[in-house]
């Protein structure tokens, strides 16, 4: 798989981009909106590696995600990956392979971005504060865990966690009820979406059309050539294709900067 912080950086890189293509065609956001978008797109784009399970005893192995928060997310990570598996064995067909695990199935497919996406933003608008702040909490977490991977690796989950509650108390104040709450949403899609498409430039792909049938197949794992496709956590990911994304994330920042400063300053 991709590596996290190339994962949490490239959903950040989307939401700029996105927000900034947004713009010129008339569809302001609010600073508010700009900076939670942000950094929610990067947690959720680690998200649907929440299939990827580790040793929940010990808590090592696993993805970023299902470290994130510890015993409490490998134990999610671990129940994620049974029913993704459970999902595979029962809508696969005779021409899919076997699998020994749930990993790169449901979670990354379009259809699970969507419904992803379309239940985070009801919970958001529908329940308000409380869901607000537990999803802002989750989503906070695994960005910090993917942005600042050496750093949290060296103070631990139980720091990532108090940083999580703290910042998504602080960022739930910033959104305003009704219409910024489905940001959230769009956010946790998007995100999504990135993810998948960052796995679909590595060896393996993704499923990202399930359940669209292909050559008799429903888990059709769909990218780039293997002659041309990356190796997950190799030479060209870190050499090319994060600093990529860092230029974008700064690029971003600085064409929104002018709105920025008009929340920092309270303008």
């Amino acid at each position: 798989m991709v590596m996290g912080p190339t994962h949490a950086m490239s959903g950040a890189a989307a939401w700029l981009t996105g927000s900034a293509i947004a713009a010129s065609f008339g569809v302001e956001q609010t600073a508010a909106e700009l900076a939670v978008g942000t950094i929610a797109c990067a947690g959720a784009a680690l998200f649907p590696d929440i299939d990827c399970a580790g040793k929940v005893t010990t808590n090592k192995g696993g993805s970023t995600v299902a470290r994130a928060f510890g015993p409490a997310s490998m134990i999610v990570a671990e129940g994620a990956e049974r029913v993704a598996y459970w999902f595979y064995l029962l809508t696969k067909t005779k021409k899919d392979r076997k699998r020994k695990n749930g990993h790169r199935t449901l979670t990354h497919t379009l259809m699970f971005s969507v419904l992803m996406g379309i239940l985070t933003g009801w919970l958001a608008a529908r329940f308000g504060k409380p869901a607000v702040i537990a999803i802002l909490f989750v989503l906070t977490g695994l960005a910090v865990r993917g942005l600042m991977a050496t750093t949290v690796k060296k103070k631990g989950w139980i720091v990532t966690t108090l940083a999580s509650v703290a910042c998504a108390y602080g960022m739930f104040h910033l959104l305003e009820p009704g219409r910024s709450y489905w940001v959230l949403g769009l956010a946790m899609g998007v995100g999504c979406v990135i993810h998948i498409f960052g796995d679909m430039i590595t060896k393996q792909g993704s499923p990202l059309l399930f359940p669209v049938p292909f050559n008799g197949k429903v888990w059709h794992n769909l990218g780039l050539p293997r002659a041309v496709a990356l190796r997950a956590g190799g030479k060209r990911e870190t050499r090319y294709v994060m600093p990529a994304l860092t230029v974008v994330v700064v690029l971003g920042w600085l064409w929104h900067l002018p709105e920025v400063q008009q929340m920092v300053t309270g303008a």
